[in-house]
């Protein structure tokens, strides 16, 4: 027998799924709007402290496992590919954390304003065009590569439901300093919980780590 609770709950979600789809396109065409006078302050540091593009696009998952284009602000030198081969192949303990994390903590490849946008996640407010093109939502499940699918295991198709977020549980709980299991328990335990109060606390407390970053993982 169906539980009559777990369908009412799961309505629940979809229209609330319905609902947070407009919200994230109204607040994102507000947030950039208001963002544009700072977004050309960065363009601007970011096209004078070093050569190469200013914005950088990444392919990242979806929900329902759909490929795009995650657009950040350019924080790496234009040749980080090529450093990050000879890095990996002659130091095994970068090649081990990378394997690990998908990041690197002192990675040398980010440029000097790249750092300040990354500890600030300045360099994600281009994301915001990837809301309005229906890819993301402002709060979400980490936006993840192909090669981080296997780490979430049977509960990569659960986290795939819904979009991928700017911002969430996992950006207000530590970021990196968080182990990878943690990461995906975090993820995990969003979709299950998603609902309005959950998404306005994540985005309240993300504030705070914007302006008062300190050491929250951010890198």
């Amino acid at each position: 027998m169906k539980n009559p609770k777990r369908k009412i709950n799961n309505s629940k979600k979809i229209i609330y799924l319905v609902i947070k789809n407009y919200l994230d396109i109204l607040f994102s065409f507000i947030f950039l709007f208001l963002s544009l006078p700072l977004s050309m302050i960065i363009i601007l540091l970011i096209k004078f402290s070093s050569r190469g593009p200013i914005f950088f696009f990444h392919e990242r998952l979806g929900k329902n496992k759909k490929k795009f284009l995650c657009i950040k602000f350019r924080t790496m030198h234009p040749e980080s590919e090529d450093m990050f081969v000879e890095l990996i192949s002659r130091n095994e303990k970068l090649k081990k954390e990378f394997l690990e994390n998908h990041k690197l903590k002192n990675d040398p490849r980010i440029t000097n304003i790249g750092a300040f946008l990354r500890k600030t996640s300045l360099d994600e407010i281009p994301q915001f065009l990837n809301v309005l093109r229906g890819e993301m939502s402002i709060v979400g499940p980490r936006p993840i590569v192909d090669e981080e699918t296997i780490k979430y295991g049977k509960k990569i198709s659960e986290v795939l439901e819904v979009k991928p977020g700017i911002t969430g549980l996992w950006q207000i709980s530590g970021r990196n300093n968080l182990s990878y299991k943690r990461r995906v328990e975090l993820d995990s335990l969003y979709v299950n919980q998603i609902n309005f109060f959950l998404d306005l606390r994540i985005i309240i407390r993300t504030f705070g780590v914007i302006f008062f970053p300190k050491d929250r993982g951010s890198y």
